[in-house]
């Protein structure tokens, strides 16, 4: 029955990527946030609450969406994709801030639902604060 939910919340996931990706706007270059979000899809078992740890996959996902988010335009809208899809895919807001900690990774972009995208940490300096 639980693997069951589980395969009901993946294809949930997965159709809620498309409802975020109308919502949100892309950068031209660099990370989308479907391709964000495509790598992100193996950590929904621990953002929902269904896993105790992010999974070895999952944090390779978290690893490399980082290291294409090189602009100041693709982590705002990066942040603004990771903010929609928390809220709409009811992530447990905790579990994504624990996320860079577990995966022993930095990443450019706040993963905090309630944090303003428009004002927050995306200048270079102030990155190395965040971090």
């Amino acid at each position: 029955m639980e693997k069951n939910t589980m395969s009901c919340l993946v294809l949930a996931f997965g159709l809620m990527i498309i409802l975020v990706l109308n919502a949100s706007a892309s950068p031209s270059d660099g990370i989308t946030c479907e391709e964000a979000l495509t790598q992100l899809i193996t950590c929904n078992p621990y953002f929902l609450g269904f896993s105790s740890s992010p999974n070895p996959i999952c944090c390779k996902g978290v690893q490399n969406v980082p290291q294409q988010a090189n602009t100041t335009t693709i982590r705002r809208s990066l942040c603004e994709c990771f903010e929609t899809a928390a809220k709409a895919f009811q992530i447990i807001p905790e579990r994504l801030k624990q996320l860079p900690q577990l995966c022993k990774v930095k990443v450019p972009v706040p993963l905090d639902p309630t944090v303003d995208c428009n004002t927050c940490c995306f200048g270079l300096e102030v990155l190395a604060a965040y971090w």
